[in-house]
């Protein structure tokens, strides 16, 4: 069922995924993986969600030019038009502000909703249900809303929402504050207070206020070729994209919505979610055997351990003795094992160290 043809989506697949290193890596990053051997890729799964709700020519997609193939390669269905292919690595509040540019032109009165691709949705009935609660809201309202979701869990490696004053909507509250990856200590104070939400980092308003909010932020970039242009074609916003979106500043959009932007309000969800950007997240989400182990479309004999997210590439098979909270992962020529523990700062860690000593071919 569509929920209706003034809404668009943008998907954002522009990450490189190195909290899932070695699994993820540079040139094909987790977004472009099919982790649970279910036949279709996190990005897959994201554009089918969508898509059964919306329109495909109102679902778009950002990513980069290391990308762009890959994107077009797993979406063969999606029109040129519907990338935005960032010239240079800017994050992810520029890539959006240029997307919600090219929605606004077709539809003024357009509803956006904003979508990592790396997410999972246990329940999709209950999140179709908050889309529609979510875009009745900014229909009527000018805000920027988050989807929040209770923890479940003192998780380091997520955004915390801390609920202000409730509005005119039951489950909708205005954001008194906001944490990004919070020391455990305050994860865990955070979950047992009651007032804080994870960040999902979908995010629902309507187009104008996005533009209003965008152009109290960023610098004028891509507003003046309206200016210059009012009547630019694809290919002249293509070629000032080119010329100018260097200018904008490397900023995310959790940071540039909910630490800058104004009006800015969470709504209480629960679809059954998951983020699937580290290690830990993925274990702590996944149906585990009765010794609390995760294998991941991965052929494993495992004795005598408890508590280990393994994932092998196909045609391995790992025999694992006497092990306890351990990540296993081997990818092409990197093979971790690591302490699952905070797996998030741990991995960048190790990346960044592999990086330096042995350079971009093991990343």
């Amino acid at each position: 069922m569509e929920i209706s043809n003034q809404n668009y989506c943008i998907i954002l697949a522009g990450g490189m995924g190195r909290r899932l290193w070695p699994a993820s890596r540079k040139e094909y990053p987790k977004q472009f993986l099919d982790f649970f051997g279910t036949g279709r890729t996190q990005l897959q799964t994201t554009y089918d969600r969508f898509a059964r709700l919306l329109p495909a020519e109102n679902i778009y997609i950002c990513t980069c030019k290391e990308y762009l193939q890959l994107v077009k390669e797993q979406l063969p269905d999606i029109t040129e038009k519907n990338i935005l292919v960032e010239p240079v690595h800017r994050n992810t509040a520029p890539s959006v502000a240029w997307a919600n540019m090219r929605i606004k032109r077709i539809n003024p009165d357009a509803n956006i909703i904003v979508s990592p691709s790396d997410q999972m949705v246990l329940n999709e009935e209950k999140f179709q249900g908050s889309l529609e609660t979510g875009i009745s809201y900014v229909t009527e309202n000018d805000v920027l809303l988050a989807m929040g979701v209770r923890p479940t869990r003192p998780e380091p490696g997520y955004g915390y929402i801390q609920l202000g004053e409730q509005s005119c909507k039951p489950d909708v509250f205005c954001v008194k504050s906001f944490t990004e990856k919070p020391e455990r200590e305050f994860a865990k104070m955070f979950m047992e207070s009651g007032e804080f939400y994870w960040n999902t980092g979908i995010f629902i308003s309507n187009s104008r206020h996005l533009t209003m909010t965008f152009e109290s932020i960023f610098p004028s970039v891509l507003r003046n070729l309206k200016f210059e242009n009012p009547d630019y074609t694809y290919e002249e916003e293509m070629e000032y994209v080119a010329q100018n979106y260097p200018r904008y500043p490397n900023l995310s959009l959790d940071y540039a919505i909910l630490e800058q932007g104004r009006s800015v309000y969470v709504m209480k969800c629960d679809f059954g979610w998951a983020d699937l950007g580290t290690w830990h997240a993925i274990f702590e989400c996944m149906s585990k055997t009765p010794d609390d182990n995760v294998a991941l479309d991965s052929e494993v004999l495992i004795e005598d351990s408890t508590n280990n997210i393994i994932r092998l590439p196909k045609g391995k098979l790992a025999v694992i003795s006497g092990l306890d909270g351990y990540i296993v992962a081997e990818e092409g020529n990197v093979l971790l094992i690591c302490k699952k523990g905070d797996s998030s700062a741990l991995v960048r860690k190790y990346v960044n160290e592999v990086q330096l000593k042995y350079g971009d071919d093991f990343i």
